[in-house]
């Protein structure tokens, strides 16, 4: 797989720096039910990677010391590490929010099949990857019978009451572009998700985020081989909005691997680039320490946080008028 990271660490971007730590993001292992092509985890089911109960501990006393109330877990697939269900139980013992980055495919595994109805019990949030509404372009760019899969998951979570107004349990649905393009508006692309989700196959949710692809691992691999990495940089930085940087998600937010290592974001993880540009540093370390107003560690595929209307956790930060149509 090509390497994007040379190329990335000659960066114009704006330097930055931390305000309230208000999320604690941990990676709970690479092993995925799914191998997509914009994977910026290069997650599958062949990784072996996966975090341990006592790092798992280490993040709930990091959260309960430094006041954090939203832990926010991924992958890979976070639901296959052994200690999933036991790190969301202590965690919403303590009162802490959890989002769960569910790929949706997982609810329909062997042995996962009292999945959704865990999560609906412990009122974790559900943060859940659905790159279009259409069949052919999900499973062209996460694989063939992902949609369908993903489908009977939506209903599962549907039947628990996810995804309808005011009962505590929020299901948010997730767009990617399948290429090196910009995503479309977030508010004309969520209307569009909920008249044809409802109208085709009677799925309901609360929000969608529209993220941008990362010049990273895999599709940043798919970028060189294809002779488009410099195209889409271009791309990115043309559309750069400096009002969308007080928004970043690495301003309010650290990224924990599955070993305890601490880095600005999921995307600089991927990278291995650590907290703050500095040397390597496990959570174990922070745990008393107040990251406010320190350096953000930086790099040219920041670009893709800040191009046009802003892709962070959370999705879009800005408001973009384009074609609302998932491609």
């Amino acid at each position: 797989m090509l390497d994007t990271l040379p190329l990335l660490l000659k960066t114009d971007f704006p330097p930055l720096r931390r305000a309230r730590l208000s999320t604690l993001q941990a990676n709970l292992g690479y092993r995925c039910n799914q191998a997509c092509l914009h994977c910026h985890v290069a997650a599958s089911p062949k990784r072996t990677e996966q975090m341990a109960w006592e790092t798992m501990e280490l993040l709930l006393e990091f959260a309960t010391r430094q006041d954090i109330r939203q832990l926010d877990l991924t992958g890979g697939a976070p639901e296959l590490n052994p200690n999933f269900r036991r790190l969301v139980r202590t965690a919403r013992a303590l009162g802490i929010r959890v989002i769960d980055r569910c790929n949706l495919t997982i609810l329909n595994e062997p042995g996962q099949e009292d999945l959704a109805g865990f999560l609906a019990g412990q009122t974790v949030e559900i943060v859940a990857s659905l790159p279009c509404y259409l069949e052919e372009n999900v499973n062209r760019q996460r694989g063939d019978g992902v949609f369908a899969g993903s489908i009977n998951g939506l209903r599962k979570l549907n039947a628990l009451g996810y995804g309808r107004p005011d009962n505590g349990r929020i299901l948010n649905l997730v767009y990617n572009p399948g290429g090196s393009s910009l995503p479309p508006d977030q508010v004309n692309l969520e209307a569009a998700y909920k008249s044809e989700l409802a109208t085709r196959y009677g799925i309901v949710f609360n929000q969608l985020f529209a993220l941008a692809n990362m010049p990273i691992q895999r599709f940043g691999s798919q970028l060189l081989s294809s002779g488009q990495y410099e195209p889409y940089m271009q791309l990115l930085k043309d559309a750069h909005r400096p009002e969308n940087l007080d928004g970043v998600m690495c301003r309010s937010l650290i990224s924990v691997g599955w070993q305890g290592e601490v880095f600005d974001c999921d995307f600089n993880q991927m990278l291995g680039l650590p907290l703050g540009g500095s040397r390597p540093r496990h959570l174990r370390e922070l745990l008393v320490v107040n990251l406010e107003n320190q350096p953000i560690s930086i790099a040219d595929h920041c670009y893709g946080c800040t191009a046009g209307q802003g892709s962070s956790c959370g999705g879009a930060l800005a408001t973009a008028q384009e074609n609302p149509a998932c491609a």
